[in-house]
């Protein structure tokens, strides 16, 4: 059988992906980090969270416009990517701002909103990063493993939610990622409009 061409896809993005990750590692007990070193790491993990879950999410778009396959191939190393830039930014929080103190952990989950949907989207990327490999697309069979990881779109608009009440004032970077993500939702909808569209006029053109 034939390779997959560019079998150092993954590989590389794996590597690169971890970078900013290993850097925050070193940097965080050298005090490089700046005066407030535990927000700046919760503000680079998450929004690296962000980044890549969307960029996982513009896989198929990608494709769907310009015809390309190769997006498809590192889609799953992108939410494998966000995943655990999300779990990072929860530990962050957990293990360094609040002392892993789960009182601290559900008095904020109560009363600020902004962590209560992080969480949620947190919780809903569980299964997803879990039911990822191909053992899995087999055991579920694709069309059930394909509706579940649409939760990945409920996870990106909780993490874009998320972000918008964290910032608070100065909304204009969050709103451009819910910008983003429209976007890519509008094209998936197209796609699958049109989708329909064409079963449609294939069942009117043969019928039973």
């Amino acid at each position: 059988m034939a390779s997959p061409p560019h079998p150092w896809l993954n590989p590389a993005l794996a590597v690169g992906g971890l970078a900013p990750l290993a850097l925050l590692a070193v940097q965080g007990p050298q005090g490089a980090l700046g005066p407030n070193a535990v927000e700046t790491a919760l503000n680079q993990t998450g929004l690296l969270a962000l980044v890549l879950l969307l960029a996982s999410l513009s896989c198929t778009p990608l494709r769907i416009v310009t015809g390309w396959t190769w997006p498809a191939r590192i889609r799953r190393t992108l939410g494998l990517l966000a995943f655990t830039y999300a779990c990072a930014h929860f530990l962050t929080y957990l293990v360094l701002d609040q002392g892993l103190s789960l009182k601290a952990l559900l008095e904020d989950l109560v009363k600020r909103p902004f962590i209560t949907v992080g969480f949620t989207a947190l919780v809903l990327l569980v299964p997803l990063a879990v039911t990822s490999t191909n053992r899995w697309v087999r055991r579920l069979g694709f069309p059930r493993w394909q509706r579940l990881h649409r939760l990945a779109y409920v996870a990106a608009v909780l993490g874009v939610v998320h972000f918008v009440w964290r910032v608070k004032q100065d909304v204009t970077e969050p709103l451009v990622y819910g910008a983003v993500l429209a976007l890519l939702f509008a094209v998936r909808v197209r796609e699958a409009m049109r989708k329909r569209r064409a079963r449609t006029a294939s069942a009117a053109r043969n019928p039973a």
